[in-house]
């Protein structure tokens, strides 16, 4: 077993493994399937589900942090055929951009698990606040109005990320996600939600995302081919890009997508 280690330590190991101590732009790519959930009704793969993030780590200078800069982009695909959809059951698909994806890291006790040659950082992060899409606003896209979800991240490393001086180690990742429905499936009060299920790993760079990915991205918003150039604030979500698109026409619900 590896010798207790400071969050201090435990931080720079985690950063060489979700990003690169020296500032270096890191692409992580990911692909899986979206699974419904819902009382008395069976599990459904309902999407695929590819998406990327590319960022860049700096120090803040706040007490030995970090900021994370980074946008993120993902798309709905068909379960079969692996296509980027445009429609879903005649509505519009809205696809994720979320610009930025900023995080602060500060040191804390990351939690860490030794798997022989390889570690694995866990992080599980449960979400609960108000939404951005009250239901009396958006009653066709919210259930509630407190958008609660559960995000479960696993990254990978060699064990050797506990004690080397490199920046960046290559890494794997894994992303389960529990979610209501998304906006645009326009469900209402209906009971459940998603389940994401996602693997990918850190790319060697953003060239290496699969083609038809990358011209997607320049075809719709090129930017999120690179990290943001500084911090800016708040993060965008699914949500909140939705209700950007579609603003609330007052009470009595939003325009249909």
């Amino acid at each position: 077993m590896t010798p207790a280690m400071t969050p201090a330590e435990l931080l720079h190991a985690f950063a060489r493994t979700r990003a690169s101590l020296d500032g270096a732009e890191v692409t992580f790519w990911w692909s899986g399937d979206v699974y419904t959930w819902a009382p008395g009704e069976p599990h459904q793969r309902l999407f695929g589900f590819e998406g990327l993030n590319v960022a860049r780590l700096v120090t803040d200078g706040e007490g030995g942090g970090y900021q994370l800069l980074s946008r993120e982009a993902a798309f709905y695909l068909d379960p079969l055929t692996r296509e980027i959809l445009d429609t879903w059951q005649g509505r519009p698909v809205v696809h994720v951009w979320n610009d930025p994806a900023n995080q602060k890291w500060r040191p804390f006790p990351v939690p860490l698990t030794e798997l022989g040659d390889q570690v694995c950082f866990s992080l599980e992060i449960p979400l609960a606040y108000p939404s951005p899409l009250p239901v009396e606003e958006y009653p066709a896209n919210s259930a509630d109005d407190t958008y609660r979800a559960l995000e479960l991240f696993q990254f990978f490393a060699p064990a050797h990320v506990l004690s080397t001086d490199a920046p960046s180690v290559p890494a794997t990742m894994s992303w389960t996600r529990m979610s209501p429905w998304l906006p645009w499936m326009e469900q209402g009060q209906r009971p459940g939600g998603l389940t994401f299920h996602c693997r990918g790993r850190k790319l060697g760079s953003y060239a290496e995302v699969p083609e038809r990915t990358r011209a997607y991205i320049a075809a719709q918003h090129p930017e999120f081919a690179r990290s943001p150039d500084k911090w800016s604030e708040p993060n965008e979500t699914s949500w909140t890009y939705f209700r950007k698109l579609f603003p609330p026409r007052g009470i009595g619900g939003a325009p249909t997508p």
